[in-house]
């Protein structure tokens, strides 16, 4: 079928040229991202004084800006990759709604497969930043569940673009989109036309049951599972009860600095660690990561592949400002320090 992906074996070393290749052949791979996109609007400017009306600071805004989050940063990050995407979300019957589908043409994505909803609102997330330094967010978003109605909606777009893509990602940022009826849905869908599907979970777990690969990251297996990753062999728990509840696809945890844990068959875990950096914000790595994997899953990179691209890509946004996405170039400058944190993991014990 159009859109199946035969798996690899993995070879027996990471090599830097490989990771090259896989890395070009991202251009030759579309992807479906469906999930809850968010409107992330950013206030800069300086604060010098408190305001006499009340003990707050004052902004003097000298910057405004406007992008794509949620689900729509990872379709931002798959295009930066040189990705084909496409894109199924819903939005309000809003000038936010309008601006979505005008962010997603920028990009030279199709904004057709959004869905307009009468009387919700387009997630929007204002965050006031001075001097590089969130001083406060402001919500304007609902977390209702989607109606019947809009879940065949959903449905019908997801089944228009399967026949063109080599995978698609399910990004839930539980706003209400991916309920457990429009899950089972797409993923029926997508099991019919034989497309591989990696997810990004939140809060549901069973409806995504044939899913590829699962990532989430620590603290949501941990709450996907109710089990404390400190207990004894608490990541191997993790891990079983979540890739029994989806009938034993590949897992990736993601564990922040200490880098991503891999759960592939029945191979025992092996842990990858992440270069060492500068912080200066988390907000859209995750967002990078299953970009990239699902990327290098369907050029045909093994999962310990993947994860290395994935946390060089990691690596790249953790050091910008803002919801963030990374290149191509910027990626290849980092993967040789990136492949030499993983081999230095793997050689404490790691694999």
């Amino acid at each position: 079928m159009a859109g199946s992906v035969s798996r690899r074996t993995a070879p027996a070393k990471l090599s830097l040229r490989r990771l090259e290749k896989l890395l070009r052949d991202f251009s030759r791979i579309r992807l479906l991202v469906v999930g809850d996109v968010v409107l992330d609007e950013y206030l800069r400017g300086d604060v010098d004084r408190i305001s006499p009306e009340a003990p707050v600071p004052v902004l003097h805004v000298q910057g405004e800006s406007v992008v794509l989050g949620g689900a729509g940063n990872v379709v931002r990050n798959v295009v930066a990759l040189a990705g084909g995407g496409e894109f199924c979300s819903v939005v309000g019957q809003d000038s936010d709604g309008d601006r979505v589908v005008s962010l997603l043409e920028e990009l030279g994505v199709d904004g057709s497969g959004v869905v307009r909803v009468p009387g919700r609102p387009t997630t929007r997330k204002t965050r006031v930043v001075a001097r590089s330094q969130q001083i406060v967010r402001v919500d304007r978003e609902t977390i209702d569940g989607i109606p019947t109605a809009v879940t065949n909606s959903i449905a019908r777009v997801v089944a228009s673009r399967l026949d063109g893509v080599q995978g698609v990602i399910l990004e839930d940022y539980g706003k209400g989109l991916l309920t457990a009826p429009a899950i089972r849905r797409v993923m029926s869908h997508c099991a019919k036309a034989g497309v591989p599907v990696a997810v990004d979970p939140k809060h549901e777990l069973r409806a995504f049951k044939g899913a590829r690969l699962l990532k989430p990251n620590l603290r949501e297996a941990e709450s996907l599972t109710g089990i404390s990753s400190r207990s004894p062999e608490g990541l191997e728990r993790i891990a079983k009860k979540l890739r029994a509840s989806v009938g034993g696809g590949d897992l990736i945890i993601t564990r922040g600095g200490e880098g991503m844990s891999l759960f592939e068959g029945r191979a025992p875990r092996r842990d990858v660690a992440t270069l060492p950096q500068e912080v200066y914000d988390v907000q859209g790595a995750g967002d990078t990561t299953i970009a990239i994997l699902a990327l290098a899953m369907a050029s045909g990179a093994s999962l310990l592949e993947a994860a290395v691209l994935a946390n060089a890509g990691a690596g790249v946004v953790v050091e910008k400002i803002g919801t963030a996405t990374a290149s191509a170039d910027e990626i290849r400058a980092v993967l040789p320090a990136a492949m030499d944190a993983a081999r230095e993991g793997m050689g404490r014990g790691g694999s």
